[in-house]
Formats: structure tokens, sequence, C-alpha cells
């Protein structure tokens, strides 16, 4: 899970609100603490750490809740509004011809990144193309043009020109650079609707690499100048966003690999220095582990209220038809369940990425603690579960309960499996629909899920 420290500290704290007999000074006092030790422990900028926790101490202690909201409630959802807006308000990226700038130092991720971006303008259906501008990493341009490929979008790069630049000489590179930068444009503009172009980094914040951008930057002429920062970078995320910034006027963030580390909360944090929104994170290797980053969403998964509707577009993307996505998500709460459902979930389920990701964004899943090595071991089981059900007739998967001793020794036969594993599948099958008949009868959780499909911001999570 993304910043899963984080995460378990804030869940900690919300839980001590929810036990609590009385919201009093005390206990307000003793939450902004745990709080203000969960953000520094991420990497929050200090400052940024401690105004935000006084903010929470100064409303929970002089606001009145809503007619007909709990203290605890109340105070819940003051923690949540604040942590939204420490994020910045979202953006949309608007899908239109455009030409975006990719920044940042060594090590961020930001080729990948460009792919990850390719990929998600083709999914709105727009033609892409990459620009290799870096002319200083020696991997740079095959690196890029193999991610072009893999996505199937046009690609731009000069292999002569990456030889034998030295960082020393910015004037030369930055001139190198910005040429492969304009007769890529020249060449991509009437094909594409959207150019990427990726640029060199260094090791560390210096004057060669500023001026560098500078050039690229005149040469390009970016709408769009996005900033790519590892999620590890800490409390140097400020002054480097503060310097890229003043080069190029950053208008996005994308924080990278934040499904590997603790903290991220540095990166986070650095939107407050440009005042840029962050636009994007990568959370995995694959092009396909890319989000869109929306504040209330992310803290609502964070705080482990689930986040449907980021459910629901990742089910759109794989079934393709927004209708059917939504009856689709639903089904996974659905009381009537039988094969049939069950293969189409997890085939949607496939198509959404790991379990893992999928069931954080089930309101109350987020806070289960689910070992990797076993999540692991799930997801192979459905694979494998999914072939069995490819040798059932359509009786069977719309009636589970007529598969006997003699078809299950026929379903072992064609799918290649001992006897014991189709008993597996439908003893699956069964806790499953026990689960689901479960959270059918459950009145508070339908009201809960069906305010997030209308739309809320996830704060019935809290409820």
């Amino acid at each position: 899970m993304v910043l899963e420290g984080l995460g378990d500290s804030l869940r900690s704290t919300l839980k001590k609100i929810a036990n609590a007999r009385a919201i009093d000074a005390t206990l307000v006092k003793e939450i902004v603490r745990d709080i203000q030790r969960a953000l520094l422990q991420a990497d929050v900028n200090v400052k940024l750490a401690l105004q935000l926790t006084k903010r929470i101490e100064e409303r929970a202690l002089t606001e009145k809740p809503p007619a007909g909201m709990a203290s605890r409630e109340h105070v819940v959802r003051i923690v949540y509004e604040e942590l939204v807006n420490v994020l910045g308000k979202p953006r949309d990226l608007p899908l239109k011809h455009q030409t975006i700038m990719m920044v940042g130092l060594y090590g961020q991720g930001k080729t990948t990144t460009c792919g990850k971006l390719a990929k998600h303008f083709q999914k709105k259906g727009l033609r892409v193309g990459l620009v290799a501008a870096d002319v200083h990493r020696p991997a740079a341009y095959e690196q890029l043009k193999t991610l072009a490929e893999q996505v199937g979008c046009h690609f731009h790069g000069e292999p002569s020109a990456y030889k034998g630049q030295s960082a020393t000489d910015a004037q030369v590179a930055g001139r190198v650079a910005a040429g492969i930068v304009a007769r890529a444009i020249a060449a991509l503009k009437p094909k594409t609707d959207v150019i990427i172009v990726d640029t060199a980094g260094r090791d560390k914040l210096e004057a060669g690499l500023i001026e560098e951008m500078k050039e690229i930057f005149a040469a390009a002429k970016p709408d769009e100048k996005f900033l790519v920062m590892d999620a590890q970078v800490g409390q140097q995320a400020g002054p480097q966003a503060q310097a890229f910034h003043d080069a190029v006027q950053v208008t996005g963030v994308i924080i990278t690999k934040l499904d590997g580390t603790a903290k991220g909360g540095g990166a986070l944090s650095a939107v407050s220095v440009t005042k840029a929104p962050v636009m994007f994170i990568g959370v995995g290797e694959k092009v396909d582990d890319f989000e869109k980053f929306d504040p209330a969403r992310f803290i609502s998964r964070l705080l482990g209220m689930g986040d449907i509707q980021t459910l629901l577009e990742k089910a759109q993307e794989v079934v393709g038809d927004e209708e059917k996505a939504e009856a689709t998500a639903k089904n996974i709460m659905s009381g009537r369940f039988t094969l049939l459902d069950m293969r189409d979930q997890m085939e949607m389920l496939s198509g959404m990425g790991p379990l893992s990701k999928v069931l954080d964004m089930i309101p109350g899943m987020g806070r289960a603690k689910i070992p990797k090595a076993q999540m692991e071991e799930t997801q192979k089981k459905l694979e494998k579960f999914k072939i069995i059900m490819s040798s059932m007739t359509r009786e069977e998967m719309e009636e589970p309960g007529v598969i006997k001793a003699s078809r299950i020794k026929r379903i072992s036969l064609g799918s290649g499996v001992d006897p014991h594993e189709v008993k597996e599948l439908l003893k699956y099958y069964e806790t499953s629909r026990k689960t689901m008949k479960g959270l059918a009868s459950n009145k508070k959780m339908q009201r809960r899920l069906m305010k997030q499909f209308e739309g809320a911001e996830g704060l019935e999570g809290i409820r």
C-alpha cells in the first residue's frame, strides 16, 4: 500500500477518536501529537506539519459539529479535510494538442514516467510521441525507444547526438538537446496529439542543469512542465521543486515509486513550494502502474475509507463500458452471486492490477493486514480457478449446486487439474457467496457504498 507507515499511524489515530467516550481538550491534544509524529516520520516538511496540526487542533476545539453529526465524526472529518487541503486542489490534464516537458534529477524515474504518461493519453484516445532529449545518460535513448515500442507510440531520437556529451559543457549540451527537440516537434506535430519530451538530469542540482533546461524550454515552448520526483527524496523536495520552478515554471508534479516507501510525505508536500498540483503518482514498475492524483481520493484510501470512484474508473478501462463497469463493481457487493459472476469479477480484477491495490479501494478493506505472500498465493489460485471454470458448462456456472462427483471428475480432466482443486474452487465460491450475502444484508455498508457511487468523496466511510 502507498505510504503504509503513515496510513497505519493515521488509522490508529482515527480509531482512538472513534473509541473515545468524549471529545475533550486532552484527547484533541493527544491526537494532534500523534498526527504530527506520523507526518514527520513520513518526511512531511516540519513547518507544514506544524501548521497542519495547529489548524486541526484549533478547529477541533472551537468548531461545533453540524446538526445530526456526533463530535467524534466531526473531529475525524476535520482531520480528513485538513489532510486533503495540504495536498492542494486537484487539476485535470486537458485532453488536447499539447507539448509536455519532463524535468527532474537523475534516478527519479523520469524516463519510465514518460512511457506511463504516454500510455495514459493513449487510453484516452490520443496519439502520442516521445522525444529523447537526454544527451548525457548513454542508456536514455534506448530506454525511451523501448518504452515507445512497448506502449505503441511515436518516437524521435538522434543516436549520434548521445555520444560524448559532457555534463560539464552545459552550453554545448543544451544546444544539442534543444536542436533535437526542435526537429522532433517539427517531425511529430503533424501525426500526434501529445508530444512528451524527456530531458537530462544530474546527481544534484547545479547551474549547468538549469541552463540546459532553459535551452530545451525555449525550443519546446511546452504547454506543461512536469517535475518528476522520487517519493524518497525527503526534505530536499522543497529546494528541488523551487529550483526547477524558477527555471521553467513547473505546472505539475509527478511522484514516482510511491508504492515502495514508508515515506513520501516530503515529495507530496513539495506542492506547497511550487503551488503546482501533484498530477499523477507512480505506484509500481509497469506502465499501467500510474494513477491520476486526486487529494480527496488519496486521503480516503490512506485513512482506510476506500476509493470507489477510482475502482469504477479502473473497471471501466478494463471492460470498456461505463454502465457495465458500474454494474460489475456493484456486483462485487451483490447478494446474488453465481460462478459466472465470480468469473467476470476475477477477469475484471486481473485487469485492474494486483489484488492488494484493488482491496485498498474498497471501504474497510484498506485496513486489512494481509501478508504479501498470502496475497500472491491467492492471486495464483484465482488464475487457476479461471482455467477450471473454462471447462464447466453454462448450467454448472449458473447453478453450481449441480456439480457432484461425476461432474467434478469431468471438469478436472478437462482443465488438467486434480479433482481436489475443483473442490477447492467450489469451496472458495461458497465462502465468497456467503461473504457477498453478508455484505448485501449490511444496510450500513450499502448506504456508504451508494453514497460513494453517487460521487461522495469518501467521508461516508468514516461513519
